[in-house]
């Protein structure tokens, strides 16, 4: 019996095995692939989400992904795809195997969510689709809540606009030791902003911007077809949110960003964010609590990793107001952005934030956030300007979740942050009206895997910033990432820096490292910044913070 198109959404939308058996297609019943495949599985083989016993797996069937339509050249029939996960590379070692339905509505794509794995250890993976068998992938499982563990590691990317540059970035984030990648947004870019020499190389269809689930669906591919992503993708679990240009530039909740004028299309401004929603989750490692509804979806949710840290991650888009005196630009004097009833989290966002980071046992909480938490003054005279599209717009929600960080003695708490295409290392402050206000944590800004093309090390914002800023520690406007090392004693972040992105190839060194030592709010440099070497192998960990007004 064929499935009913509501039981081939459900079975895609789900991937597991066991809803599979379940489904009234019944568990033996199977679609098979078109003879004439070629590789359906060019846009590579992904997982994440990781929990103490289990993982979400994700891979596209797309032989031709970047084929007008956005269908990846494939049939209008569901296929059948088969998973297996093991302890070794060889798979001699299987511990879980399944199959899942691909159907045309989510693009074939798969989520399998595979649970009753064992804790805090590496598993490989690969599906198959008829002959075709797909590249193999490695991930990890989370340490049991509570358990003790030593150490962390994770890089953090943002801001990935394809046209600005190759993605050389994610060659040395594949090379690196890590237990996982976590991505801040901006993951695709809705149109080409910077025009370059990449662009000569697109066809008409792809030049347009994305505006509908074709679009979007495109934009990802063309994303996911870079050699060092799908690198980057296979080597460790990720863990994703969007920030704006997965839809719209600067867009709000229900307000669009530059694409759109509200007041004469508010609901083709809904299909579109609809069309986004769900081009990023067939294209992501997501579980199915994230599957957009419509123009809604659920992207803020916390992960735990034994007694050593917490990660929660935020949704500063789908919830906010609408920017304040404007449309996120730069202002000097904008009173509405200090009112006390301006969101960017929502009522319920932060109050789950705040109980759940205060709440929690773990020894680091770590917030994974996409535009600037903490105070970028951008006037180095007596006067402020800011920008509202950030934190700063917001001013009654920062001062909420850091007042309660303060006031709920909150230890270790460090904000990682995307969106500004610069690296950053800052104190944050309970109340930023208050020259005495206490220093409750720490934010690291990563800096692009492209936008902004070469960037400099300094520029004329970022000589702006330090002198305006006296919390601001480091700034540097190269192309990179974050990578971070924890600890029960220390946290430390190497800021990862490329000298360019124009053309493929270039290394990698660390600018600059930073550390949180254990029970002390703030940032400590690791190293002087203006060395012109790689940091060291071992942080100072004797390393002293300057004076902090406040402390």
């Amino acid at each position: 019996m064929a499935p009913t198109r509501r039981h081939m959404l459900r079975m895609g939308a789900v991937g597991s095995a066991a809803l599979l058996a379940g489904a009234l297609t019944g568990a033996s019943a199977r679609y098979p692939a078109p003879r004439r495949l070629g590789d359906p599985f060019s846009l590579g083989v992904a997982s994440g989400d990781p929990t103490h016993d289990g993982v979400v797996l994700w891979t596209r069937l797309a032989p031709d992904p970047l084929a007008p339509g956005g269908t990846g050249a494939m049939a209008r029939a569901p296929v059948t795809v088969d998973y297996e996960v093991a302890n070794d590379e060889h798979f001699r070692r299987v511990a879980a195997r399944g199959s899942v339905l691909a159907t045309r509505e989510f693009a074939h794509s798969v989520h399998p969510e595979v649970n009753g794995l064992a804790p805090d250890r590496w598993y490989f993976y690969r599906f198959r689709a008829g002959d075709a068998i797909s590249p193999v992938g490695r991930t990890r499982t989370a340490p049991a809540p509570g358990a003790p563990i030593e150490r962390l590691r994770f890089a953090v990317a943002s801001c990935q606009s394809w046209s600005s540059g190759y993605f050389t970035a994610y060659d040395h984030i594949a090379a690196e030791d890590l237990d996982m990648v976590v991505h801040l947004g901006d993951y695709i870019y809705e149109k080409t902003f910077i025009r370059g020499r990449r662009d000569m190389e697109l066809a008409a269809h792809l030049r347009d911007e994305a505006v509908d689930l074709t679009g979007y669906r495109l934009r990802y591919a063309q994303g996911k077809l870079e050699d060092p992503l799908r690198a980057a993708h296979a080597a460790f679990p990720w863990i994703t949110t969007m920030d704006d240009h997965e839809v719209d530039n600067n867009w709000a909740a229900e307000r669009p960003g530059t694409g759109f004028d509200i007041h004469r299309l508010p609901q083709l401004y809904r299909r579109r964010r609809a069309a986004a929603f769900q081009a990023m989750y067939e294209h992501q490692p997501l579980r199915l609590a994230q599957m957009p509804s419509g123009p809604s979806v659920r992207l803020h949710r916390r992960f735990s990793f034994g007694d050593l840290a917490e990660l929660t991650m935020l949704d500063t888009r789908g919830y906010r107001d609408p920017q304040a005196c404007g449309d996120g630009a730069m202002v000097e004097d904008c009173a509405d952005r200090s009112a006390a009833d301006r969101t960017i989290l929502g009522a319920a966002q932060r109050e789950w934030l705040v109980e759940g980071f205060t709440r929690s046992p773990a020894r680091w909480q770590l917030i994974g956030n996409q535009v600037a938490m903490g105070q970028a003054d951008y006037d180095p005279g007596p006067g402020r300007t800011v920008g509202t599209d950030a934190w700063d717009g917001y001013v009654a929600d920062r001062d909420a979740v850091l007042g309660a960080a303060a006031d709920r003695d909150v230890d270790n708490l460090v904000v990682f942050t995307g969106d500004r295409h610069q690296h950053c290392a800052l104190d944050l402050r309970a109340d930023y009206e208050r020259a005495e206000s206490p220093v409750v944590g720490a934010e690291f800004i990563g800096s692009s895997i492209t936008t902004g093309r070469d960037g400099a090390d300094m520029d004329h914002t970022g000589r702006t910033l330090l002198a305006a800023n006296p919390d601001l520690r480091f700034f540097n406007a190269q192309r990179g990432y974050l990578r971070v090392e924890l600890d029960h004693g220390m946290l430390r972040n190497d800021f990862r820096v490329v000298p360019y992105v124009s053309r493929p190839g270039a290394p990698v060194r660390t600018r600059a490292s930073f550390v949180v030592r254990d029970g002390i709010a703030g940032t400590v440099q690791a190293w002087r910044p203006d060395e012109p070497v790689d940091a060291p192998d071992e942080t100072d960990v004797n390393a002293q913070p300057g004076p902090r007004p406040g402390r």
